[in-house]
């Protein structure tokens, strides 16, 4: 294998190269906007995070870790308080947040930041790294940015479409090597650790066969805090490809002049991203002819390929749900909403919902899987007991930059 390097130490001129971003970057350099959109994505990971306690996977994870996770200093676990290894706090908060699926995300990497970055900060939060609010604030516009362009940079130069845990472990051993002040050599190894023993893990199987794996983002938590850990012991592992591979160099160029965090998509429901161009589109047509579940005899879905690929119609378990265009399309149409009473529990079972997704086609539509995955299109056809059809307009999901949510929502 044979790899061009570039000297990542170096930026290019009046901008920080990586390692000198992780170490040096402060308060006072973020914009504004970025300020703020980083205290909204906090409160929106909070409120995810707090959902997810409903959910089975959260007390899976935590109580193994309580059991097998332990180290000579414990921190407590997010909404749980018992005391683990720092890196299996990081391991159950990205669990049980990737366990209810509303968390932030980004279009190119096709996956989640968030996730890991938080639990990642609170664990070091808890072994008193982090100084307050605004080096915590700061550590969090740090991992995304890292985490994104990683992110971006590993699909451009794999051969297979990777889950979130893979860049988030070099994330979050990022952010564990500025936190402990680790030197730039050693931070460098840590990044090449994490990314080496990061989760490698085929998006596409979790999503065609839906379980408790979801995104990865639990493994890449925790490789990513070990790999820190053991390079602070001098564990080496440099280099990190996605950082220092010549050909990634543009994804990385404009660190600290363009903020990928401002491109970063907040989801009103918490299942898969490609299944809500749909939601919105049926929601739509809800909100303009005013028709009943009962009223529906049949429902078309023409989308792009990845989201016609969520097939699920009878969903067994929550990540089935959640993995499922048919389902969330149908429970939005049936309640006229999708939260956690309608991915947790009894609702899987209603017999309105899924008397709706053995309705419906799923199509896919040659435009709309062009123009993914930077654009997210969906149209939805609804066929009325009485012959009428209603068309909606071809839709994308709202909570994107260019149609964010507001505030309040």
């Amino acid at each position: 294998m044979a790899l061009e390097l570039r000297d990542i130490a170096r930026g290019a001129p009046d901008r920080p190269s990586p390692l000198d971003f992780i170490r040096r970057t402060r308060f006072r350099d973020l914009p504004e906007p970025v300020i703020a959109r980083a205290r909204l994505l906090l409160l929106d990971l909070a409120g995810v995070a707090a959902a997810a306690t409903r959910g089975p996977v959260f007390r899976i994870a935590a109580d193994h870790a309580a059991r097998h996770m332990l180290a000579r200093r414990n921190v407590r676990m997010l909404l749980d308080g018992r005391r683990v290894s720092p890196a299996a706090a990081a391991f159950v908060g990205a669990t049980m947040i990737d366990g209810f699926d509303a968390h932030d995300g980004h279009a190119l990497i096709k996956g989640h930041v968030g996730v890991w970055a938080l639990p990642t900060l609170l664990a070091l939060a808890e072994l008193g790294r982090v100084r307050d609010g605004r080096d915590f604030l700061t550590s969090l516009v740090l991992g995304d940015e890292l985490g994104t362009r990683a992110g971006i940079a590993l699909h451009a130069t794999a051969s297979d479409y990777l889950t979130s845990g893979a860049w988030g472990a070099v994330g979050a051993a990022a952010l564990v090597a500025r936190h402990l002040k680790l030197s730039p050599a050693r931070t460098r190894h840590a990044l090449g650790a994490a990314e080496f023993h990061g989760p490698r893990s085929q998006m596409m199987r979790c999503v065609e066969l839906p379980t408790m794996v979801k995104d990865g983002s639990g493994w890449g938590a925790y490789a990513g805090v070990t790999a820190a850990l053991l390079a602070a012991d001098g564990y080496t592992g440099a280099p990190a490809v996605t950082l220092e591979e010549i050909r990634v160099a543009e994804f990385w160029d404009d660190l600290g002049t363009r903020w990928r965090i401002l491109e970063q998509y907040i989801k009103p429901w918490p299942v898969c991203r490609w299944a809500q161009p749909a939601m919105e589109a049926a929601h739509a047509l809800m909100r303009e002819h005013r028709f009943a579940a009962a009223d529906v005899a049949k429902i078309e879905i023409r989308g792009f390929r990845e989201a016609v690929a969520l097939s699920t119609r009878e969903p067994r378990t929550t990540e089935e749900a959640q993995y499922s265009l048919a389902f969330p399309v149908a429970a939005m149409i049936a309640r006229g909403r999708l939260g956690a009473a309608e991915v947790f529990g009894r609702a899987l079972r209603d017999p309105a919902i899924l008397r709706l997704t053995r309705s419906m086609v799923l199509t896919e539509w040659p435009e709309f899987s062009r123009r993914f995955p930077a654009e997210r299109w969906s149209q939805v056809l609804v066929t009325l007991a009485d012959g009428r059809l209603l068309v909606s307009e071809p839709t994308i999901a709202r909570g994107n930059p260019e149609n964010p949510l507001t505030e309040a929502e």
